[in-house]
């Protein structure tokens, strides 16, 4: 299991196990975390899954695709280091991952 820290609007934070190969959204919909709501279930197709990658963790997570670009363009206050969880795949050098969750989904 590799741990995740989301960080909600409020500066509350969620600890939560994440299975390896899965995504941190999936992570965040099994734990019920507050604030990603990810409508497509992680088609890559909306932007309600968007969080905000620490940015000592940019570099492991890396830039997103071009897919996931186009979708970034709709999402809630995008910012250098925003990205779609669906598109992050959970993996052990991501243990201690931490995201933020923007205010509000788009």
């Amino acid at each position: 299991m590799t741990k995740i820290t989301f960080i909600a609007s409020s500066g509350a934070r969620i600890d939560v196990d994440a299975v390896d190969g899965s995504t941190v959204m999936e992570a965040a919909i099994k734990n019920a975390v507050p604030g990603i709501t990810a409508e497509c279930g992680g088609a890559c197709a909306c932007a309600t899954c968007h969080v905000y990658v620490d940015e000592a963790w940019t570099a492991k997570t890396g830039k997103p695709a071009a897919t996931e670009e186009d979708m970034l363009d709709f999402a809630f206050d995008v910012r250098p280091n925003s990205r779609l969880s669906c598109q992050i795949k959970v993996k052990p050098d991501l243990d201690g991952l931490v995201v933020a969750i923007p205010e509000r989904q788009a």
